[in-house]
């Protein structure tokens, strides 16, 4: 293979058995035209709303090397290359296959109710510095985006982590088949997607499915201090997992957090890592991200990374946007005011977490109050609304100023708060825009979060748009 190439034609025809026409070679592979670049193989995926063949020639025209397709799309730019296969998802998973198959990379498998791309995006940020890292972009976790992932993988990677989601039971394990991880860990198993689910513990049962394809010798990272620790060490080790370890604050824990501190911006902690003391500071304040980086280092260590190096590593650790990112924004009456971006999306255990993130944020005036904005938590089942009022008790506790909600759920919550804490309810994120803005003044703390779907980054994207400036009165 060449140097610069992630896949020649004859590769990809291999892989795939396919048949081409000429010889090309591919950087990248790519499932949207809107995103495809120079010199992409762009995969022609069919959805149930969508033909992936009818954007062939969009791919193309922005320079695709080559379109991988099962039928002949209707139009085509001359001296196209196409990679003709019997079916192009099936084809997407044979080049994941191959590609893991070439590859001598570490893989590790990662997977939760809460907190695993954040996570992800922390043992990359680890691993990248002592090694070609080859991750989960954003959150591409599912039937077309870990196939996606492996698809990518340079040849030459040292550590691959494959981000693994899941709406449903049976859907993690093909995932992992696929990439056959070395090490596979799970961050939490909460009451989330109830509305699919039975119960937690059948949750538990799916995010078990990671350990399907552990390879020989494989080790299971799990939470220690979960309630259903027992349960995915069990299912670990009847896949044949030949370690399970433990990380958070329980006694038990091979990675075990003994003290932390957690500030406005950051968070020093003290730990054991598999028998060795380690301090260090985490570049992203809260008690979930501690204890997830005790896992992130039991698992770079065992992947075969320095670990004091991983430790130093975590300083430089940021929160990802829209999963706790932090802004100053300044403020019409010529102060600023500070945002917590969580608006990617909620669950009952990540709201309490940015609740208390929210309550150790300094407000930068004296006026300065700690505002929740907070949109509806989605596929919680029957008992959503009960779960929404819930949070009620976690806000007064932590002592915030105003709440803010958006959607039919939150209304339940809403009306749960004591009324000194209600500063609006709105149907939904875009209504609550102007409610909001009228109420905030300099040194207020604003933390902004709900469910992907109740579009919480509208709210977001709306207080970091600057405000248009007044003309001249000379027009200028």
């Amino acid at each position: 293979m060449e140097a610069f190439a992630l896949w020649t034609s004859a590769e990809a025809a291999q892989a795939t058995q396919g048949s081409t026409d000429g010889f090309w070679t591919a950087g990248g592979v790519s499932i949207d035209s809107r995103s495809t670049g120079f010199g992409d193989l762009f995969v022609a995926l069919r959805g149930p709303n969508f033909d992936g063949h009818v954007f062939v020639a969009d791919a193309l025209a922005k320079g695709a090397a080559a379109a991988l397709v099962d039928r002949m799309p209707e139009t085509l730019p001359p001296g196209a290359n196409l990679l003709k296969v019997k079916d192009t998802f099936q084809a997407l998973n044979d080049l994941a296959g191959a590609a893991r198959q070439r590859c001598g990379a570490k893989v590790i498998g990662i997977t939760g109710s809460v907190g695993k791309t954040s996570t992800k995006e922390m043992l990359r940020h680890v691993l990248s510095r002592q090694g070609a890292t080859h991750a989960t972009v954003g959150n591409l976790n599912n039937h077309w985006g870990v196939p996606l992932t492996l698809a990518r993988m340079p040849v030459d990677s040292r550590f691959a982590l494959i981000e693994m989601g899941m709406n449903h039971a049976n859907e993690i394990a093909p995932l992992s088949r696929l990439a056959r991880p070395h090490i596979a860990m799970v961050t939490a198993v909460e009451a989330v997607h109830l509305e699919n689910f039975g119960s937690v513990e059948e949750i538990a049962d799916a995010k078990a499915e990671i350990f399907a394809g552990l390879q020989v010798d494989g080790v299971a990272i799990l939470n220690r201090d979960n309630p259903h620790f027992e349960r995915l060490a069990a299912a670990a080790r009847a896949a044949g997992a030949a370690e399970v370890i433990g990380f958070g604050e329980h006694p038990e824990a091979q990675a075990r957090l003994v003290k932390f501190a957690s500030h406005s911006s950051c968070s020093c902690v003290a730990a054991e890592i598999l028998g060795q003391p380690l301090t260090f500071k985490i570049g992203a304040p809260g008690r979930h991200w501690v204890l997830n980086a005790l896992g992130v280092l039991a698992t770079a260590h065992i992947a075969g990374a320095d670990l004091a190096e991983a430790g130093m590593a975590l300083a430089d650790v940021t929160a990802p946007k829209g999963r706790g990112e932090q802004h100053s924004l300044p403020w019409r009456d010529g102060g600023s005011v500070d945002l917590i971006d969580d608006s990617y999306n909620a669950s009952p255990p990540s709201m309490l977490a940015a609740f208390a993130v929210l309550a150790m944020a300094r407000p930068s005036a004296a006026r300065g109050r700690r505002i929740a904005v907070l949109g509806d938590m989605l596929e919680l089942g029957g008992r959503a609304e009960e779960a929404h009022a819930a949070l009620a008790a976690g806000l007064v506790r932590e002592k915030i100023d105003l709440v803010f909600a958006a959607g039919p759920l939150m209304r339940a919550l809403y009306d749960a708060l004591p009324p000194q804490m209600r500063g609006h309810h709105a149907v939904n994120s875009t209504e609550l825009l102007q409610p909001l803005r009228r109420a905030i003044r300099s040194g207020d703390v604003l933390l902004v979060k709900g469910s992907h779907g109740s579009r919480m980054d509208r709210i977001v994207e709306d207080l970091l748009t600057p405000a248009p400036q007044p003309r001249a009165a000379n027009g200028w």
